[in-house]
C-alpha cells in the first residue's frame, strides 16, 4: 500500500515540475480582433423562437428518425444475407 501512494506522490510531483516548467515557457497570447470578430460571427446561438420552431416541426423529426432507422434495418438485413450466403461455403 505505501508502493502505491509513494509511485502517487512521485507522479504529482512530476506532474507539477512539468505544469511549472510549462508555464514558464509558453507565455499566453492575444488573437488579433479581426479573428475574434469573425469567430463571432461564424458562431451564432439560435433566438428561442428558431429553437421552438425547430422543435415544434416534430412530423420532420420523426420522419427523419423513422427515415435513418429503416436505412440501418435494410442495411443489417442486407449484412445478414451476405453472411448467410456467403458462410456456407
Amino acid at each position: 500500500m505505501k508502493k502505491t501512494r509513494t509511485a502517487t506522490a512521485e507522479t504529482e510531483n512530476q506532474l507539477d515540475a512539468l505544469e511549472e516548467h510549462l508555464a514558464d515557457t509558453l507565455k499566453p497570447i492575444t488573437p488579433p480582433s479581426d479573428l475574434v470578430a469573425r469567430m463571432r460571427d461564424r458562431i451564432r446561438f439560435p433566438q428561442k423562437e428558431e429553437i421552438v420552431t425547430r422543435l415544434g416541426n416534430w412530423r420532420q423529426l420523426l420522419l427523419v428518425y423513422l427515415g435513418v432507422m429503416s436505412s440501418f434495418l435494410v442495411v443489417i438485413t442486407v449484412a445478414r444475407a451476405f453472411y448467410y450466403f456467403l458462410g456456407k461455403k
